[in-house]
């Protein structure tokens, strides 16, 4: 990652208060920064590629209209961003019907997640990365699958072939781990 990269991800913070401001420049570039990372959430979670564009466009529909709102105070830019594309993406298979994966999970082999863009090189991201691979296979692999493909506790444990009181548990205490950790 070059030097000029990693002033732009240090900079999201400052990228997101000029959106709010509607500078448009500010949004494009933030935009060029975030894009990748934020489609390859909503890829991930819907099941059809137009389907995955039509939802990014919304993602940074609300960005455009709700910037302002960004709190540095309260957290980091690409965790706000991931949460609203997250939620957008939701919000399309809630209203929408439309098919989500429902592959079943082996939970032995769960591939290493694809390469990084820029952003989630960030260290942040490291330290997410870190305090996953601390984690149990089985609850590492459920919270990723209940974040990036939207799944339900019901979904999970049928997904799993475990009952739903292990899945709720697994889910609890892996996330509790997970803030134990990254509250270092």
């Amino acid at each position: 990652m070059s030097t000029d990269e990693i002033q732009d991800l240090a900079g999201l913070d400052r990228l997101l208060l000029a959106t709010g401001r509607h500078d448009q420049q500010a949004f494009e570039q933030l935009y060029r920064l975030t894009s990748g990372k934020l489609f390859g959430i909503c890829k991930r979670m819907l099941v059809q590629l137009s389907d995955a564009e039509d939802v990014l466009q919304e993602v940074y529909l609300t960005v455009w209209s709700k910037a302002a709102q960004f709190d540095v105070q309260r957290g980091n830019p690409i965790t706000w961003l991931s949460a609203i594309a997250r939620n957008k993406c939701l919000d399309r298979l809630r209203l929408s019907g439309i098919d989500r994966h429902t592959d079943p999970v082996d939970l032995d082999h769960l591939p290493e997640p694809e390469s990084r863009d820029p952003v989630e090189a960030a260290s942040d991201q490291k330290l997410l990365d870190n305090c996953l691979s601390n984690l149990r296979n089985q609850h590492r692999t459920v919270i990723r699958t209940a974040f990036f493909d939207g799944s339900t506790y019901d979904d999970l444990a049928t997904r799993t072939g475990v009952p739903i009181g292990t899945m709720k548990s697994w889910i609890r205490r892996g996330l509790i781990s997970l803030k134990a950790c990254l509250e270092k």
